[in-house]
C-alpha cells in the first residue's frame, strides 16, 4: 500500500492519512479565519457542553471557496467507499455521486444548517471521544486538516481514533499528522470481515491534551444538520 494510496487505508482501518493536502499559506489563510466572527454561524466552547476543553465554531453560509472545494473534491473521492460500506452493512441508501446531489437530500431532510468547521486548542485543552452526527442523515466520513505545526506552533494534541469491536476490547490508533495533512475517517461505523461474515465496529474519535502551544484544525464534515 503506498503512502497516498488514502482511500485503501481508509477501508482497511477506517482511516487513512492524506498527505500535504493543503499547503503552508493555506493553512495560516484558513486558521486566521477564526477570528473573524462574521465567517461563522455559531462558536462552542467545549467545557460548558462536557464535550472537552478548547472551542470551535461553525462556518456560516456561504463558506470559505477554498472549504468548497476540498468539500466538493473530497466528496468524490471517498463516495465510492460509502456505498461499498453501505452494501456491506445492508443498508439501502446509496449516496449520490455529487457532493451538492447528496446535500438536497440533507435539506430535504430538514439538515439545512453548514456544518465544516474550525477548532482551536490551547494549553491544557482536549477534545472528548465523540461521533458528529447532526440528524438523521449522515455521510459515514469525515476529513481533519491539521493547520498548524506540530512541535513548533503546539505540543501534544494528538489526533486519537477508537474501535469498539463486538465482544472484544476496544481498540485505539493515534494518527500522526504534519501541517497540511488531513485524516479521513468513519464517523460512526465501519464493516469488517469476520469468520461469520461482516460485523460492525464503532468509531470515535477526539484530541489528546494540548500541552503547549496553539492547535488549529480544519473540520469537513459532508453531511449538514438539523
Amino acid at each position: 500500500m503506498v503512502e497516498n494510496d488514502w482511500t485503501a487505508a481508509l477501508e482497511a482501518t477506517g482511516h487513512g492519512v492524506i498527505r500535504g493536502l493543503l499547503d503552508g499559506r493555506e493553512c495560516s489563510a484558513i486558521a486566521a479565519l477564526y477570528d473573524d466572527p462574521g465567517r461563522f454561524r455559531s462558536k462552542v466552547v467545549m467545557a460548558k457542553h462536557g464535550f472537552g476543553r478548547g472551542e470551535y465554531q461553525y462556518f456560516a453560509h456561504p463558506l470559505p471557496e477554498r472549504v468548497v472545494e476540498l468539500r466538493r473534491s473530497l466528496y468524490g473521492r471517498l463516495v465510492p467507499v460509502a456505498n461499498r460500506w453501505a452494501e456491506a452493512l445492508g443498508k439501502p441508501a446509496r449516496y449520490p455521486e455529487r457532493l451538492e446531489a447528496y446535500l438536497e437530500e440533507c435539506h430535504a431532510g430538514g439538515q439545512t444548517r453548514p456544518t465544516p468547521l474550525l477548532l482551536r486548542y490551547g494549553p491544557g485543552d482536549f477534545n472528548c471521544l465523540h461521533q458528529d452526527l447532526y440528524g438523521a442523515l449522515a455521510f459515514p466520513f469525515q476529513v481533519t486538516v491539521l493547520l498548524s505545526k506540530p512541535e513548533a506552533d503546539f505540543g501534544g494534541g494528538e489526533f486519537v481514533l477508537t474501535q469498539q469491536r463486538p465482544r472484544m476490547q476496544s481498540r485505539v490508533d493515534v494518527v500522526p499528522l504534519r501541517q497540511g495533512d488531513a485524516v479521513a475517517f468513519a464517523v460512526n461505523e465501519r464493516p469488517v470481515q469476520g469468520t461469520r461474515g461482516v460485523y460492525r465496529v464503532r468509531m470515535r474519535h477526539g484530541v489528546s491534551e494540548v500541552r503547549s502551544g496553539r492547535r488549529h484544525t480544519l473540520g469537513i464534515i459532508f453531511h449538514d444538520a438539523a
